[in-house]
């Protein structure tokens, strides 16, 4: 049975965008755009400002005829779902349009262009023409297959930390990623230098698509992806990176800190501000120093460290 091309049009509050499009993404979304802001005066808007109001954003699916409305049933479950977390959030059926794979396969690549992150990382997508300075670290990633992104703000905090450690006069060399996701910070730290990188997601697509990703870079030989869960993994990791949900974080808080080697980093996003204090409370307990927080847009990153 052959699929067609659809357009999901959704208008959302600005605050809820990163949560509503990580459902999108794992309903089987293949990519998505998100409406400019206006601007009404000379001063462009602070990029770190919370969006305010409601932003239309369209999202693309390749679905049978057939399946179009369980996928739209699908989509409004979700956000339901989201409803008590994002004030303001209808959830209505989204507005469909059939369109030509070629109308959007390539004017979305508009907006993920080069990100540099830190002196030497660079963030690419593979269809733009870059022209790196000479020492430049080039990871080479394509979004829409799986979550993370360099554009995406708590992808975007996670790097910076990983850029800073492995800058550091003793740098990280074993790395657990958990929730790996599209691989991207394992891919990064990989490429800054660690020796021995553990990717793990029990997705099993975020898993085949961390692999393409990082045998797309030339990192197999120091990166390994496991479905396995976080408490099947061993510990002694000089760097643990956890970007997933504030819930997830509270909830594997003990399993991320036994990980960590002594004088280790613990990193932890994905965690909204609202939540920002349930997370630091939930980690109080345990023989860490910190933690140094960043924000980006609406998101936290908490950054521990362990004494050796």
């Amino acid at each position: 049975m052959s699929n067609d091309w659809w357009e999901m049009l959704l208008r959302i509050p600005g605050s809820g965008i990163d949560l509503v499009c990580s459902e999108l993404m794992d309903l089987g979304c293949t990519g998505v755009t998100v409406e400019e802001r206006r601007l009404d005066t000379f001063t462009l808007p602070d990029p770190n400002e919370p969006v305010q109001g409601s932003i239309q954003i369209r999202a693309y699916f390749a679905v049978s005829l057939e399946m179009l409305e369980p996928l739209r049933e699908a989509i409004q479950a979700r956000l339901k779902f989201l409803a008590p977390l994002v004030s303001g959030l209808n959830p209505q059926l989204p507005e469909v349009v059939s369109v030509r794979q070629e109308d959007w396969a390539e004017g979305w690549k508009q907006h993920f262009p080069a990100v540099r992150i830190g002196q030497r990382l660079v963030i690419c997508p593979s269809w733009e023409e870059f022209h790196p300075n000479h020492d430049d670290i080039i990871v080479t990633l394509d979004p829409g297959m799986a979550f993370g992104t360099g554009t995406h703000g708590t992808t975007r905090l996670c790097l910076e930390v990983i850029a800073e450690l492995c800058a550091a006069p003793v740098p990280p060399r074993r790395v657990l990623d958990v929730g790996t996701g599209s691989g991207i910070l394992a891919i990064a730290a990989a490429a800054l230098g660690a020796s021995r990188v553990l990717a793990c997601d029990i997705d099993a697509d975020a898993c085949r698509t961390a692999r393409e990703n990082i045998q797309n870079n030339g990192l197999s030989a120091a990166i390994e992806v496991t479905p396995r869960r976080l408490e099947e993994l061993e510990g002694g990791f000089d760097l643990v990176l956890a970007n997933i949900l504030a819930e997830e974080n509270i909830r594997l808080a003990p399993d991320l800190v036994s990980r960590m080697a002594p004088g280790g980093s613990l990193v932890l996003s994905g965690i909204l501000q609202e939540k920002e204090a349930l997370v630091a409370t939930a980690f109080r307990p345990f023989p860490l120093t910190g933690p140094l927080i960043s924000h980006r847009e609406e998101w936290s990153c908490l950054v521990y460290r362990r004494g050796s």
